[in-house]
C-alpha cells in the first residue's frame, strides 16, 4: 500500500509540476515559432506590408537568388562573422589568459573590459561616429599630426568595410573573455602541477591542457557570434545604413530593405528564410563536433 500511494504520489507531482510548466511552453513555443511560420508563408506571396498579396511559390526565392545585389550582401555576411569571430576569440583568449593570472589590478581589469558588450548599440556608435567621423573627427585629427589622412572611415568602400569589423570586434570580445575565463577558472590547478612534471614548456601545457578544456566552450561561443554576426542589423543600420555603395550590407539588412523600402514583403521574408536554414545548418554542424568530442 506504501508503494501505491508514494508512485501515485511521485504521478500527482510530475503532473503538477508539467501543469506549472505547460503555459510557459505554450508561450515560448509561440514566440519562436510563430514568426518563422509567417516568414515562411510571406515568403511564398507576392504581397507588401499591407496586403498579404497572393500565392506565387518560390518566385520570391528565385528572384532573389539570381540578384547579385543578394549575393553581395551574403559575400559580406561571411566575411563579416568570419573576421568577426576570429578577431573577437583571439582577443577574448588572450586577455582571459591574462586576467586568468595573479595580476596587479585584475578586478578592476575585468570590469573595464566588459563595457563594450553591456553599454547600448547606439551608445557605442555613437562614441565611434565622434572618434572615426570623416570631417574633424579624433583620430583624422591625431593622424593629421602625422601628416596621415584624413581617411574616409565610413565614406571609401573598403575602409566601411574594416571599421565595421573593428567595431563588432569591440562589441563581441568581452563576452568571450568572460566565457574563456569562467573556463580556465574550472581547471584545476594540481593538473598543471603534475604536467610540470613531464615539461616546463608552456607551449605545451598550453596545447595539451588549456586548450582542450577551452574547446567545449570555443564551440558554444563560435556558434554564438556566428548567430550574432551574421543577424546584426543595429550596426550596419546606425553606422554605415548598408553603404557607401552597398559595400557594407548584410543578409539582415538586405531583407529589412525589401519590404521597408521597396514595399515587397515577398523577397525579403525569403532572404530571411534562407538566412535561417543557413544558421540552422551551421549550428547543427558545430553541435555534432561538440557531440563527437564528448
Amino acid at each position: 500500500m506504501k508503494v501505491q500511494r508514494s508512485l501515485a504520489g511521485r504521478k500527482r507531482d510530475y503532473m503538477l509540476s508539467m501543469g506549472f510548466l505547460l503555459p510557459s511552453v505554450i508561450l515560448i513555443g509561440f514566440v519562436n515559432l510563430y514568426p518563422v511560420i509567417t516568414g515562411i508563408l510571406y515568403s511564398l506571396k507576392d504581397g507588401n506590408i499591407v496586403n498579404t498579396g497572393n500565392f506565387v511559390g518560390l518566385q520570391n526565392y528565385q528572384s532573389v537568388i539570381t540578384s547579385s545585389r543578394f549575393w553581395n550582401a551574403m559575400g559580406f555576411s561571411l566575411l563579416f562573422s568570419l573576421v568577426t569571430i576570429i578577431g573577437s576569440y583571439l582577443i577574448g583568449l588572450a586577455l582571459a589568459l591574462i586576467l586568468n593570472k595573479d595580476v596587479p589590478g585584475r578586478g578592476f581589469f575585468r570590469a573595464a573590459f566588459i563595457i563594450p558588450w553591456v553599454i547600448p548599440t547606439i551608445v557605442s556608435v555613437s562614441a565611434w561616429r565622434w572618434l572615426i567621423n570623416d570631417q574633424g573627427s579624433l583620430i583624422n585629427v591625431l593622424l593629421g599630426y602625422l601628416n596621415i589622412g584624413p581617411i574616409m572611415f565610413l565614406a571609401d568602400p573598403a575602409w566601411a568595410r574594416v571599421t565595421v569589423c573593428i567595431i563588432k570586434i569591440w562589441i563581441s570580445y568581452p563576452f568571450v573573455l568572460i566565457s574563456l575565463l569562467a573556463s580556465l577558472q574550472s581547471i584545476g590547478t594540481e593538473m598543471y602541477e603534475s604536467a610540470r612534471l613531464d615539461t616546463s614548456s608552456g607551449a605545451k601545457l598550453f596545447r595539451y591542457i588549456t586548450l582542450p578544456h577551452l574547446k567545449p566552450t570555443s564551440i558554444i561561443l563560435v556558434i554564438l557570434l556566428t548567430v550574432w554576426s551574421f543577424n546584426d542589423f543595429g550596426l550596419i543600420y546606425l553606422l554605415t545604413g548598408g553603404g557607401p555603395d552597398m559595400a557594407t550590407e548584410n543578409m539582415v539588412y538586405l531583407a529589412y530593405l525589401y519590404p521597408f523600402k521597396y514595399n515587397k514583403i515577398g523577397p525579403g521574408s525569403a532572404i530571411a528564410v534562407i538566412t535561417l536554414i543557413l544558421l540552422m545548418i551551421l549550428a547543427y554542424i558545430m553541435m555534432k563536433m561538440r557531440r563527437s568530442e564528448e
